[in-house]
This record gives structure tokens, sequence and C-alpha cells, in this order.
């Protein structure tokens, strides 16, 4: 099964940071290493307001079909929309894998709808 091909009604994305290494002497002063020219653990959080019980649950299925936060996956092109920025702005960088964070959260609303939010973070 891929992550659901829905369009979030919320997103957070956290870009990550450059891999580096700060370094201090007994007199203060400063060095700091570079380990690479990609940022890392960038992090995204996709919440879905108002959908369908089937819906929230294809989450649940991704969410142990990927193993919990085990596998990696890409994300279809649905994350992104609403998004007027170039979609690799928010992929880090384009093409990178994602795996869960943590178990998507699901919350009734009424019968029938939920609300999921859902958090991920980028690997390479």
């Amino acid at each position: 099964m891929a992550f659901p091909s829905l369009t979030p009604t919320g997103r957070q994305f956290t870009p990550g940071d450059f891999p580096s290494q700060r370094f201090n002497s007994q007199s203060g002063a400063e060095v700091r290493i570079l380990y690479g020219s990609r940022r890392v653990n960038a992090t995204l959080s996709l919440s879905y307001a108002n959908v369908t019980d089937a819906n929230a649950e294809s989450f649940l299925d991704d969410y142990s079909d990927q193993l919990g936060t085990f596998r990696t996956f890409t994300l279809p092109s649905e994350v992104f929309e609403g998004w007027s920025g170039a979609a690799s702005a928010l992929d880090a960088p384009s093409g990178t894998k994602w795996r869960y964070d943590a178990e998507p959260q699901v919350q009734a609303v009424r019968p029938g709808i939920s609300s999921v939010t859902v958090s991920l973070r980028a690997v390479a």
C-alpha cells in the first residue's frame, strides 16, 4: 500500500539543517566542520480534517504496511497541493524518502468522520 493520495488541510514543514559539528577550545575559540551538502532531519506534519473513516483508516493501514517507523517511502504529489511555491522546497530535497516519525493520530469528529494528523521525517 502507498501513502494515501489525499490533499492535506494543514501542513507544517521544518527543513532541517546541514550536518555539522562544533568544537570549542578552552580559550573559547570555536571551529565548525560541515559534514555534507544536504540538509538532514527535515520533518513534515500533515493534518487531514473531517475525512471519512475509510480515508482515516487508510493512514492506519499504510502505517502498518510500512512496519510503523521502519520503512521509507515517497510521497504522492497530492501532499504538496495547495502550496504555491516550488514543491521541491517542501520535499527536502526533491525525491527524498520519508518515514513515519510517530504513529498517525485519529480523532473522531462525528459518526463516519474523523481528523488525522501524520508526522513524517525525511531520510536519505
